[in-house]
C-alpha cells in the first residue's frame, strides 16, 4: 500500500505544479499516470508542439515545459506510478481513501487531486476508406516529432489551432506545406489564420479551401491524397506528398472515473470553483481540463491557479483546525523535504553617516 498525504490522478503539468504547491505547505504528493512517463499530453501527443500562454516564456516547447515542472517539483521528491490506470476509489471509515490500478497497486491519501487533463483520448479519423492502410507509413494522427517531416512534402488537414500552428512550424522544416480545410473559414486564433495567409502569400504554404480529402494514393507508403474542392464547380485532384496529416481533434473519455460518483457534465467534472475546486464528494478535488464550472478556461495557467487553491483547501481537510499563515517564497524560500531550502536573497543596508 502506497500512503501520501495528496494523491493525483494525471502526471500532466496541473499534476506536478500541485506537487510544487503542495511541497510549499510540507503536504507529499503521489501520482498514478496511465502513461509510461510525466508529462501527458505535452509529452505524449506534441512535446515539441511549442507554447504561447505560459507566463515568463514568450515561448517553449511542450516537452521542454514538462522538464522545467519536474525540476522544480523535483525537491519534494514525489511518488509515480507510471503506466497504470486509476480504476476504483472506495472510501474508508477513517475518511481516507484507497484507490486502485488497473495492476492492482493500491494507493491510500485523505485527499485525492483528479489532474487527468482531457482523460484518455484518441484522435478524431476522416472517413477515408483505405486510410488505415496507411497509419504509421505516412498518415500521422498526432505529430511528436516535426523532424520526420524535414525537407517531405507534407499535407495538413484541419481547420483548428493544431492544424494552423503546425502548418506554421512545418513551414520551415517541410519542404512543401499544403492546408486544406472544409470551410474558408477557420477556428483557430485570429493571429494564426493571419500568420498562414502571410504565408500563403510569401508561397511557404499551399492553403486549399473549401476542400476535403477523400483518398489516399501510394503503394505501401504515402505518395498522395485525392483532393475535392467546391466552389462554383466541383473540382477533383491528386496533390503529390509523403505525409498526410489530418488534425480534427482529440476524442476525450474520463475512463473508469466516470464511475466514481463524481457529477459529470459534458465529460468533465462539476467542481465548486468559488472555494476550492472540490467535487461533490468531499475530500475529492479535480482541476486542470478536467473539470467544469461557468466560464471554465482549458489552459494550462487555469490549472497552475486551481491546483494552488485546491492546495490550501486540501491542508486544511489533512490539518483540521490548524492555520496556515500565507508566505510568499521570496521571503520565507522553498524547503524541501531533504531539508534543503532556497531563499531570497537578503537586503543590503548600507548604513549612511
Amino acid at each position: 500500500m502506497i500512503s501520501t498525504d495528496i494523491l493525483i490522478i494525471g502526471a500532466g503539468p496541473t499534476g506536478l505544479f500541485t506537487v510544487f504547491e503542495a511541497g510549499l505547505l510540507k503536504l507529499k504528493c503521489h501520482l498514478i499516470d496511465a502513461l509510461p512517463q510525466p508529462g501527458g499530453q505535452c509529452t505524449e501527443i506534441y512535446p515539441k508542439k511549442p507554447i504561447y500562454d505560459i507566463p515568463a516564456y514568450p515561448e517553449i516547447l511542450a516537452g521542454d515545459l514538462t522538464e522545467k515542472l519536474l525540476e522544480q517539483c523535483k525537491q519534494f521528491e514525489p511518488g509515480f506510478t507510471l503506466g497504470e490506470r486509476a480504476e476504483t476509489i472506495e472510501k474508508q471509515e477513517d475518511g481516507t481513501f484507497i484507490v486502485t490500478t488497473n495492476k492492482g497497486t493500491k494507493h491510500q491519501a485523505p485527499v485525492v487531486a483528479i489532474a487527468g487533463g482531457l482523460g484518455s483520448f484518441e484522435p478524431r479519423k476522416p472517413l477515408i476508406p483505405n486510410i488505415a492502410n496507411f497509419e504509421d507509413k505516412g498518415v500521422e494522427y498526432i505529430i511528436k516529432d516535426p523532424e520526420i517531416y524535414r525537407d517531405k512534402k507534407v499535407v495538413i488537414a484541419g481547420g483548428g489551432d493544431s492544424a494552423l500552428d503546425w502548418s506554421i512550424f512545418l513551414s520551415d522544416v517541410a519542404s512543401e506545406v499544403t492546408l486544406i480545410h472544409r470551410r474558408n473559414e477557420f477556428r483557430g486564433h485570429l493571429d494564426s489564420v493571419e500568420k498562414v495567409q502571410e504565408l500563403k502569400n510569401l508561397g511557404k504554404i499551399n492553403l486549399v479551401t473549401p476542400a476535403e480529402v477523400m483518398g489516399i494514393i501510394g503503394n505501401g507508403h504515402v505518395e498522395g491524397v485525392v483532393v475535392k474542392q467546391s466552389g462554383e464547380e466541383l473540382k477533383e485532384f491528386n496533390i503529390t506528398c509523403d505525409h498526410f496529416v489530418p488534425l480534427f481533434g482529440l476524442s476525450p473519455k474520463l475512463g473508469p472515473i466516470a464511475n466514481w460518483g463524481l457529477e459529470i457534465e459534458k465529460n468533465a467534472i462539476k467542481v465548486n470553483n468559488a472555494l476550492d475546486y472540490q467535487t461533490n464528494i468531499p475530500g475529492i478535488f479535480a482541476i486542470g481540463d478536467v473539470n467544469t464550472y461557468p466560464g471554465k478556461l482549458k489552459l494550462i495557467l487555469c490549472g497552475f491557479h486551481e491546483a494552488t487553491l485546491m492546495c490550501q483547501a486540501a491542508y486544511q481537510i489533512i490539518n483540521p483546525g490548524k492555520k496556515y499563515v500565507l508566505k510568499y517564497t521570496t521571503v520565507s524560500g522553498v524547503h524541501g523535504f531533504d531539508g534543503t531550502s532556497k531563499t531570497a536573497p537578503k537586503a543590503v543596508v548600507k548604513k549612511i553617516d
